[in-house]
């Protein structure tokens, strides 16, 4: 009986190890589009930027090839017009908004 109990136990703690699997790329990149650029940037693929003059993410590609906007983050984003603030992203914050930017397009 106990060793039946246990098994199923073990069975369920199986079934939900998956939903508490770290989050993927992709998941981590909307995040940091959620907590950094969503003020002004619509990051999804449906919705209207915020403010207007601010592109959606979702159309970044048809501007910049993926590649260079992997370039512009590292080294600083610096933009002409005031509303946006200037940054620097760290690889794995790189990477992981690339990885989601890919799911826009």
């Amino acid at each position: 009986m106990l060793q039946h109990a246990l098994r199923q136990g073990l069975i369920g703690l199986f079934l939900i190890t998956p939903a508490l699997a770290a989050p993927t790329a992709e998941q981590r990149g909307k995040a940091f589009a959620r907590a950094n650029c969503a003020r002004c940037h619509a990051i999804d693929r449906v919705s209207e930027s915020p403010l207007k003059i601010a592109p959606p993410l979702r159309t970044l590609h048809r501007n910049y090839p993926i590649a260079t906007l992997g370039e512009a983050l590292a080294e600083g984003i610096y933009t002409g017009h005031a509303d946006m603030p200037a940054f620097e992203l760290s690889p794995d914050q790189i990477h992981d908004l690339l990885s989601y930017l890919k799911t826009l397009e």
